[in-house]
């Protein structure tokens, strides 16, 4: 209920005070007001009154500030008001005193009135419950006289509004465009990686390492998660496609505060004509993997971290038509926006599931339980946001049925993809590392490898089929390849010069099960042309 007390460790403030309790705004009516009037004649009154002026004070912007000297009896009493003409905002008096407060001992004393009278604000959330909380900070600074250097009313409302209900200095990264990363490696020293490739040191800082703490708590408990010295490694997120990773104390030193990996994934922005036009990819490459996945056949997407792995996997399911059945498996955050609509109705058909992770066994749902239930949904599609330990064995079970898989794992090659998944899979089996092999190469015939160039350029490095001959074996034939042709320093900076070659057509074999899953002879055809392209 609205204003019920609440725990004040909100904001685990150290500082202790008491204040008093805004009281409502008095108007004061027959006010003596003229054209010609150097000052207005007002009654002084007690520290916590706000004056309403009447709103036939309309030719006036502001004033100066000048109090007859009848009215300076008793001294230093001064009266707080707000005047709005024309939408403007102005002061009419002002408080000496109260200037050149630390905006930290500010922000103490508001988040300890706010959290001990209004808690339920913050955590509820709401558009309502920020509005009345923007209202209540306002209210606080206008009867408390409470001024910063450098800040105008206004602006420190707003300021204490956004440390107290957002993110602080971090909500415009975590919101803006063109931005993958957000590290934060102590509390005064936090990095934005961009998605051009810039990393970019920023001049903004938390106040203080228990600041930092604070504000990630913040972050963690939209999520549900807790963040304390029982929990001091935890996983979260913002929003469907924004992830947190977070360590504290004992991990990271007390004077750290919190270090910290805020990922912004956003897939669907990118178009195959932006892959093409950063050299990411070429045209052919682009089309033949979103045709294997309409064709069914499954696709491993490998890479390190910021390969751009998650981005082409996304970009993969934007092509396949709306008469195919996906269900996709994401590990605590969602990242996947693919429903469709047309004039207020879905057209695709689209499951999307996540994890849920807890101390409790039997209410721990993993990657591996939603991949059991997976096939009795029907899909045509099972997207696995991400391999990362037994569950792709589960996948590659399910890949060998028949139905398609697109996935992402980390790994430093094509080759060297089909031994990460054999090494994830004996965690969930004991089978020997050949049977695993035949497994995961009959379940995934083609392997993407991206990689994060020096110069934080992105490509796409190799697009390769493991050929499964009638004799057993298998033979790793890369079907396109970025060939690079120069590395050299210009001006302190990498410059790599390359390009993408098509090295092999399709085998006999992909080219069978690709006309038995319905794709057009023509097509097909196209895919296996014998001459190399490049690009």
């Amino acid at each position: 209920m609205l204003g019920k007390k609440r725990n004040p460790s909100l904001f685990s403030s150290d500082k202790k005070s008491s204040q008093a309790v805004p009281q409502e705004p008095k108007t004061f009516e027959n006010m003596d007001i003229s054209p010609d009037a150097n000052t207005i004649q007002v009654v002084v009154l007690n520290e916590t009154t706000e004056l309403t002026i009447p709103e036939n004070l309309t030719q006036y912007s502001s004033y100066d500030g000048t109090i007859p000297p009848e009215m300076q009896e008793p001294p230093k009493r001064t009266v707080l008001a707000e005047v709005t003409v024309g939408h403007r905002a102005q002061s009419l008096f002002f408080t000496p005193e109260a200037e050149g407060k630390d905006f930290s001992s500010v922000l103490a004393d508001v988040q300890e009135y706010i959290s001990e009278h209004y808690s339920t604000l913050i955590t509820t959330g709401g558009e309502d419950a920020k509005a009345q909380l923007k209202r209540y900070i306002t209210k606080y600074v206008q009867d408390h006289r409470i001024s910063v250097n450098g800040m105008s009313g206004g602006k420190l409302a707003d300021t204490l509004y956004t440390e107290m209900a957002e993110f602080g200095f971090l909500t415009k990264y975590i919101y803006g465009t063109g931005i993958e990363e957000i590290d934060i490696n102590s509390w005064r020293d936090i990095e934005v990686q961009y998605s051009d490739g810039r990393t970019v040191k920023l001049e903004e800082r938390f106040e203080s390492p228990q600041h930092a703490v604070n504000v990630i708590r913040r972050m963690l408990h939209i999520s549900g998660m807790v963040l304390d010295n029982a929990s001091p490694i935890v996983l979260g997120h913002l929003s469907k496609n924004i992830r947190i990773a977070v360590l504290k104390s004992p991990i990271v030193d007390e004077d750290v505060g919190v270090a910290a990996s805020i990922r912004i994934v956003n897939p669907q922005s990118m178009k195959k004509e932006d892959f093409v036009k950063s050299g990411t990819a070429t045209d052919p490459m682009l089309d033949f993997l979103s045709l294997c996945v309409r064709y069914g056949i499954s696709v491993c997407v490998a890479g390190a971290t910021s390969s751009g792995k998650t981005t082409v996997a996304g970009w993969v399911l934007t092509t396949v038509p709306d008469n195919k059945r996906i269900y996709t498996i994401e590990n605590g955050s969602r990242e996947l926006a693919l429903v469709r609509e047309k004039d207020g109705k879905v057209v695709n058909s689209i499951i999307h599931t996540l994890t849920r992770d807890s101390d409790n066994e039997r209410q721990r749902i993993d990657q591996t339980n939603l991949l059991d239930y997976a096939l009795r949904f029907n899909p045509d599609i099972i997207v696995v946001g991400e391999m990362r330990g037994a569950e792709a064995n589960a996948a590659q079970e399910a890949a060998r049925t028949g139905v398609a898989v697109l996935t992402t794992i980390h790994s430093n090659s094509c080759e060297a993809t089909y031994r990460r998944m054999v090494s994830l899979c004996k965690r969930a089996v004991d089978m020997s590392d050949a049977t695993l092999m035949d497994y995961v190469t009959e379940a995934y015939p083609i392997v993407v490898f991206c990689k994060q160039l020096e110069n934080k350029q992105r490509r796409m490095m190799e697009i390769q089929e493991c050929e499964i001959l009638p004799d057993g074996t298998r033979c790793y034939r890369p079907l396109f390849q970025y060939v690079i042709t120069e590395n050299r320093m210009e001006d302190g900076k990498f410059i790599i010069e390359g390009h993408h070659e098509q090295i092999n057509s399709i085998s006999d074999s992909l080219a069978k099960r690709l006309l038995e899953n319905g794709m057009p002879q023509p097509v097909i055809e196209s895919l296996r042309g014998k001459e190399a392209q490049s690009a």
